[in-house]
């Protein structure tokens, strides 16, 4: 595959993740495009696959952790909603 399609294929699918990062609620919104926008693309293999399970996730369970009034159970989904908040609310 040719380096100008491989660059192609990147942004289609970074446009893709894009638009499945917009919630339809703002307070996600204004958390997961940015952290898209700015950070997905340097974090390794795994935490982005970490991300694109929290996308499947359900958009109140996602408000919930965010808003820290629950936890997700799974670590992975842990992990990334503490990268996420520590992105906006540094210590």
């Amino acid at each position: 595959m040719s380096e100008n399609s491989n660059a192609e294929k990147e942004h289609t699918e970074f446009h893709r993740l894009w638009w499945h990062s917009r919630r339809g609620m703002l307070e996600l919104d204004l958390l997961l495009l940015p952290f898209l926008e700015e950070v997905y693309r340097d974090l390794d293999a795994e935490d982005q696959a970490r991300y694109h399970k929290l996308l499947t996730c359900e958009d109140t369970d996602m408000f919930e952790w965010f808003m820290q009034r629950s936890r997700p159970e799974d670590p992975d989904l842990q992990r990334m909603v503490d990268m996420i908040l520590n992105r906006v609310q540094p210590d």
